[in-house]
């Protein structure tokens, strides 16, 4: 069910504060990590400032002017395609809004774009196994799962 004020366009400096208002909250809610705010406050401003988009883009969703999801599309180029993945990374909806078409207007957003773009040759995202709410949301766009394995060396928080 969509909203019929719901908007969704990429993110300026004017919803800095909001994104990392999401991002510390999704942050709480599944992994239970509290984020350094002034880190994640440089971090999410670097991307929005970035006038080349190397550092990717925020997409915004809204309802009446306030965000209410994110998502942080990153790139990974492929040799195998001589093309660039679209990554969606830190997808976030607020708790009110989800099942209620903010995701599903965030990713027609992000592809629509992407099939304009003749250097894209795909769009990928990680979930964890056991965020099944968020796998229904993804197949009910037409992505398909790959077992896989995540593995990485965090500097941050640790490994």
């Amino acid at each position: 069910m969509s909203q019929p004020d719901l908007r969704t366009r990429r993110a300026t400096t004017a919803d800095v504060e909001s994104i990392v208002e999401m991002n510390a909250e999704m942050a709480r809610e599944m992994e239970g990590k509290g984020l350094d705010l002034s880190r994640l406050g440089k971090g999410v401003a670097a991307v929005v400032g970035s006038p080349d988009d190397r550092l990717g883009f925020y997409v915004v969703a809204e309802v009446s002017g306030r965000a209410v999801g994110v998502m942080h599309v990153t790139y990974e180029w492929s040799p195998w395609r001589n093309a660039t993945f679209w990554w969606l990374a830190n997808v976030f909806v607020r708790a009110g809004w989800r099942r209620r078409g903010v995701y599903r207007a965030m990713h027609g957003f992000v592809e629509a774009r992407a099939a304009e773009d003749p250097g894209v040759c795909g769009i990928r995202l990680f979930t964890t196994a056991e965020n099944e709410a968020a796998q229904r949301a993804y197949d009910s766009v037409g992505m398909t799962s790959e077992a896989a394995f995540f593995c990485e060396v965090d500097y941050v928080f640790g490994a």
